[in-house]
């Protein structure tokens, strides 16, 4: 199938590719017609036989002009303003989309906290001391009108935004715009942006509450507070200052509140409400306030040594400051301890649990110097922060993730190993992951001579003594960077040692090792057998230093092992063999099968094309059975009854028989049911005895 015909372009604009497929199949032309007849902005919508994947060009492009003429081409989808287009092939000016994971998006949204803390603590302040607001009014005029800025300035941040679906960033600003204005946040939005400082015009400038409405922004700030929590390091210490923001903006509304309600009861009035102006000091707002602050952190905090109040307003705003601060009391502790819970919770994550391991050697009655060594290694680990459990506290991470954050933990440590340094970056990167970090105390055993090798080590951190059998005599001393155990890992021909450890291995002090199990290192070798070729030849260097290595049986291990190869390889090359004959005759089989079974069909086929055309007459009534003889002829057997009649039928003569001419005579004469004409004679036939035919039916 191919592509038909393009539309007829229109006037002024560039002809529009059609997707109607040339297709030979029944209904083409009417479908083709019906394509080149619909000119109301709707394309081709496929032949009903057209597969269902080609139905996809539904909307017409409109004429385009010159623009369309100037730009680059493209497929289905072109790049638009840095974003993808429909159907578009050519590039307008870029514009602006943000990612919502981006460093961008996570710095607006840190700007936006400013304008939305300073409407919830200064407005209400400007609201309830009347003072404040008479004395600074260009001020606040200037943050009002440069927080309705910002505001503004974040609807079209929204706009611009981006969103994942399929987990891929849509950038195409239409369906942005569309999910925004169709966000449930959109009308709140718009409701925080209303000029209701038109208000001013009726009311004056002395009453900021008119302003309320851009309260209404809060979400803004929750939504900065998530990525916060989520980027910082120390996430319980912010939940901590997060909770006492609240708090503190709590007993900042009820101060301004109880001072508004004093100002309505009359300052000064009697000795619960904040005293007016003639007391000493009270003139000046931020006396005023101070005292309303406190007044209203004695009550929410219930700690009593307050004026008893003394008329019927006094007491409920005294009784819902109560319960406000019951409310307020169990948040706070709630808060607190779950911080302590998640703080304990992370820990018992990281580091194992001292307390199980004391209540066993209590219960087992061991002591001493031995249940001293524990609780000194529980205690390095908690004080140097080692994690012994690392694998299990990245396992929820995706493999390639995980790869990333073990490499740049300890990469830099494993370059310095010397086995490493020439090896490539995917074999380190593959070995990060299965490294198993471990802390060993002053005097603990690393390995021991003899032992078998299940692992190798690599020093991170520490010193380590090689010693004699008396395990005082140190005959080397092992710092970072070094290995040791690759012998009893890898497979070298020749080694007498087997797969023992050769020497005994003790920590002088507390070492950080690297242990890679046998399996791991055979798992990743498999994958780089470069990597595996050089530290085989590391190894083999290090056994023919202490004599270890038999180079005869290398020799002939190696021999063996060529003479393997080869022949695994001749085995290969004849199964090769083996499998083409077998594809061979199979396909001869087929094609075997496939002629039978034509031939079977023509024979199947030809009795019927050679069935007489003529009328049916009345069936012929069979006479006795013919019975074979000794001489070959057949005698009657059985006699059958008479036939029904089914009336005269075309004469045919009489039937065909054998005659010692060797001609094919007339034999049987056809009654009145029937009568045939006489047949053409051909020949004699081969004698095979009388052949008697009853009467037909």
């Amino acid at each position: 199938a191919g592509f038909g015909p393009s539309h007829t372009a229109r006037p002024g604009s560039s002809p529009q590719p059609s997707l109607a497929p040339a297709l030979d199949m029944p209904g083409g032309e009417q479908g083709m017609a019906a394509h080149h007849g619909d000119r109301s902005g709707s394309t081709w919508r496929g032949h009903p036989s057209v597969p269902q994947n080609l139905r996809v060009w539904t909307k017409e492009l409109p004429a385009a002009g010159p623009r369309c003429r100037a730009g680059g081409g493209g497929g289905q989808h072109g790049w638009v303003g840095g974003h993808s287009q429909p159907g578009m092939g050519t590039a307008t000016p870029r514009s602006w989309t943000l990612d919502p994971s981006g460093d961008w998006y996570y710095c607006w949204i840190t700007i936006m906290v400013l304008p939305v803390l300073y409407n919830w603590i200064v407005l209400i302040c400007r609201s309830c001391f009347p003072d404040l607001q008479e004395q600074h009014i260009v001020l606040w005029l200037s943050l009002d009108y440069l927080c309705d800025a910002l505001y503004l300035l974040d609807i079209a941040v929204h706009l611009h935004t981006g969103f994942l679906e399929d987990g891929i960033l849509v950038r195409d600003h239409g369906r942005i715009r569309q999910r925004y204005l169709s966000s449930p946040s959109f009308p709140w939005d718009v409701a925080a942006v209303l000029p209701t400082d038109l208000l001013y015009l009726r009311l004056g400038p002395g009453v900021p509450a008119v302003r309320a409405n851009r309260c209404l922004r809060v979400p803004r700030l929750f939504e900065a507070f998530d990525r916060w929590e989520t980027r910082t390091g120390h996430p319980n210490a912010f939940r901590v200052a997060k909770l006492m923001l609240y708090v503190f903006i709590t007993i900042h509304w009820h101060s301004c509140l109880y001072f508004a309600l004093s100002s309505w009861l009359g300052l000064g009035t009697d000795t619960w409400v904040c005293p007016n102006a003639s007391r000493p000091g009270f003139a000046h707002p931020l006396r005023q306030y101070l005292h309303s602050f406190y007044f209203s952190t004695l009550i929410l905090a219930t700690v009593g040594d307050t004026p008893e109040p003394r008329r019927e307003e006094e007491f409920l705003f005294v009784t819902a400051g109560f319960l406000l601060a019951v409310l307020g009391f169990a948040t706070i502790t709630g808060s607190i301890s779950s911080v302590i819970s998640n703080r304990n919770a992370a820990d018992a994550a990281f580091y194992p649990d001292p307390e199980p391991v004391r209540h066993y050697l209590r219960a087992q009655g061991v002591g001493g110097r031995l249940s001293r060594r524990v609780a000194d290694w529980h205690q390095h680990l908690r004080a140097q922060r080692k994690l012994p459990a690392e694998r299990s506290v990245l396992r929820h991470l995706p493999r390639g993730l995980r790869a990333d954050v073990a490499a740049s933990v300890h990469l830099l440590a494993l370059r310095r190993v010397g086995l490493f340094q020439s090896w490539e970056h995917g074999v380190l990167q593959q070995l990060v992951l299965r490294l198993q970090p471990q802390v060993f105390g002053p005097g603990e055993f690393v390995c021991r001579r003899g032992d078998v090798g299940r692992e190798m080590y690599f020093i991170r951190e520490g010193r380590l003594a090689v010693v004699a059998e008396d395990g005082v005599t140190q005959l080397a001393i092992l710092g970072e960077g070094l290995y040791f155990g690759e012998i009893s890992l890898i497979n070298i021909k020749g080694n007498t040692s087997g797969n023992r450890r050769t020497a005994n291995i003790m920590s002088i002090g507390y070492s950080d090792l690297f242990c890679l199990s046998k399996e791991d290192l055979a798992e990743v070798l498999v994958e780089f057998p470069s990597a595996r070729a050089m530290m085989e030849a590391k190894g083999r260097e290090l056994l023919l230093r202490m004599g270890k290595l038999d180079v005869h049986a290398e020799a002939v291990a190696a021999a063996a092992a060529e003479e393997a190869k080869q022949r695994v390889q001749a085995l290969e090359t004849a199964l090769e063999g083996l499998q083409t004959q077998a594809a061979r005759l199979l396909a001869q089989l087929e094609s075997s099968a496939f002629k039978l079974a034509l031939r079977i069909e023509r024979l199947e086929c030809r009795p019927r094309r050679r069935q007489p055309a003529g009328g049916a007459g009345p069936a012929r009534a069979e006479g006795p059975a013919v019975a074979q003889n000794p001489s070959g002829a057949q005698g009657p057997t059985r006699v059958q009854g008479r036939g029904r009649v089914q009336g005269p039928t075309v004469s045919r003569g009489p039937a065909r028989g054998p005659d010692p001419a060797g001609g094919w005579g007339p034999t049987v004469a056809h009654g009145d049911s029937g009568a045939q004409g006489p047949p053409t004679a051909r020949g004699p036939p081969r004698v095979r005895g009388a052949r008697a035919t009853g009467p037909q039916r």
